[in-house]
């Protein structure tokens, strides 16, 4: 044995001697980034890269953004104490630095801005066309700008990157403020936007557009320290101007067959398959079963693992509803069968809005939007996650007007929206009622806390959640639904804490 590795040492080594190139250490088949940020091609690629990081902002959005609000809970499992702890203290407000999602979230928009200067930085001396160029950029400097805005809105002021890290020096800066954030996503965004291209086919093609860098320069302007509502208005009314509509049938929205559609203005794309581009949230929120084929077509043990039970509609959610609101039902499901202990065996699926509880039986409530079964493969599903929808842009708009005194001109935007869920139009406009028309149209889509927060109303009408889930449930501490100021972003992850002594942590951590 000794003899043989020998040999083959020595053959080796021969080898070697006889090539000039022999401390090439990359092979002439492999991509390193002297390599290959060169083509259309490489730079098409690193931009659906760029993409990826949004994925899972999607993923832990569901806890940060939706379950944190007063839109949806989770259902109580004892096995849950342990592995999914760090799921339950984030409704609870509980979290600490230390928390999965808040740490997985900032480094997944990190990552993306990371790519994406890095993509800026090469660009400058590719050999390309002037107009393709431009586009690139124009595209990256979009992709920054949203990671940026979801940095700022879940944790305050951040170090803002601009170039490649290419030493280790260049990896560590303080924190700039939360304004100073905002005014480098309106630069990123006010430079991108000429060359955008305007959406005017559908469906569309999952890339970003004009209209969706307007969408999040209004939400900036809107959620900015010194709100401008006047600047803000400007780029909605364009969006109104474009070639987005809303679909006939609100449930449509969701449909798989209906993704990229005139009303999508942006969507975080996923697929079918084992390539890594497919989601499993469906399985997440439908509850624990014994029997998931009932339910999803396909077996899959959602006991734990991909764990179900969460971002599970409130009572409270479902009662808000008016009468005859034809999104109910599209957005919310229930399930009844037999709960046994911690295990649930399903029956029946059935409309939330004419639910009767049977003699005898149990039931959950679940986030019905997304839910198109039968699927072919446990964990794996591929629709799209709505991010900006033309609704959205309406109600924005609604908002932004009735935030300038102007109350009687937002009526026909949020009277559009209202008509399509089937609703009697209104004869006048609140802020109060723009807030319960987002929170109906645009539920489980990750927009209702930080609804919340740019309108004033997280405080108030989360500890009133607080108080009324501590009513319901033995299980929640005392201690929790203490939201305070402090708490209206997370903090600043432990790890960074750690690695970066010039970082600072937000106030009540």
């Amino acid at each position: 044995m000794k003899n043989k590795i020998l040999f083959a040492v020595l053959l080796a080594l021969s080898l070697s001697s006889c090539s000039e190139d022999f401390l090439d250490i990359a092979p002439e088949t492999s991509l390193t980034s002297a390599t290959f940020y060169k083509t259309e091609t490489h730079f098409e690629q690193a931009l659906t890269a760029s993409y990826e990081p949004m994925r899972t902002l999607v993923y832990d959005g569901i806890f940060m953004d939706e379950m944190r609000s007063d839109n949806s809970f989770y259902t109580y499992y004892a096995g849950d104490r342990g592995p999914y702890l760090y799921n339950e203290v984030i409704a609870l407000f509980l979290e600490d630095e230390t928390n999965q999602h808040v740490s997985s979230r900032y480094n997944a928009c990190y990552v993306g801005i990371s790519r994406v200067n890095t993509i800026l930085s090469k660009i400058e001396n590719a050999d390309l066309e002037d107009g393709k160029k431009n586009e690139i950029i124009a595209e990256a400097l979009f992709l920054r700008a949203y990671y940026y805005y979801d940095l700022v809105l879940h944790y305050g002021g951040v170090p803002i990157h601009l170039e490649e890290v290419t030493t280790a020096d260049e990896a560590f800066l303080p924190r700039s403020s939360a304004a100073d954030v905002h005014i480098q996503i309106a630069k990123d965004l006010e430079e991108a936007m000429p060359n955008l291209p305007v959406a005017n086919t559908f469906p569309q093609s999952g890339r970003t557009t004009r209209g969706a860098a307007k969408m999040l320069l209004a939400y900036n302007y809107m959620s900015q320290p010194e709100e401008d509502y006047e600047k803000a208005e400007t780029h909605l009314k364009d969006i109104m101007g474009m070639s987005y509509s809303l679909l006939d049938n609100y449930s449509d929205v969701f449909d798989p067959a209906f993704e990229n559609s005139k009303e999508s203005i942006f969507e975080v794309q996923y697929k079918d398959g084992d390539a890594g581009q497919q989601n499993d949230y469906v399985w997440r929120f439908i509850p624990k079963c014994d029997n998931t084929e009932f339910l999803m077509g396909v077996k899959g043990n959602n006991y734990a693992y991909t764990s179900g039970g969460w971002n599970v509609p409130t009572q409270e959610m479902i009662d808000s509803y008016e009468d005859g609101d034809l999104r109910l039902d599209a957005s919310i499901a229930v399930v009844e069968g037999v709960q046994n202990g911690d295990n649930f065996i399903a029956e029946a699926v059935t409309n939330v809005s004419s639910f009767t509880p049977s003699d005898g039986k149990d039931f959950h409530y679940f986030i019905n939007k997304y839910y198109h079964p039968p699927y072919e493969k446990e964990f794996n599903t591929g629709s799209n996650w709505p991010v900006f929808r033309y609704s959205d842009a309406l109600l924005l708009l609604s908002e932004c007007i009735v935030e300038q005194n102007r109350n009687d001109d937002a009526l026909p935007y949020i009277n559009e929206v209202r008509k399509r869920a089937g609703l009697p139009d209104l004869s006048n406009v609140t802020l109060e009622d723009v807030i319960r028309e987002r929170r109906h149209e645009l539920a489980f889509e990750n927009h209702r806390w930080t609804d919340l927060i740019r309108t004033g109303k997280a405080i108030e009408v989360m500890n009133e959640n607080g108080d009324l889930m501590k009513s319901l449930y033995g299980f929640v501490l005392p201690i929790a639904f203490n939201v305070t100021q402090e708490k209206l972003i997370y903090p600043i992850p432990y790890r960074e804490l750690q690695i970066n002594e010039l970082l600072e942590q937000n106030p009540g951590y």
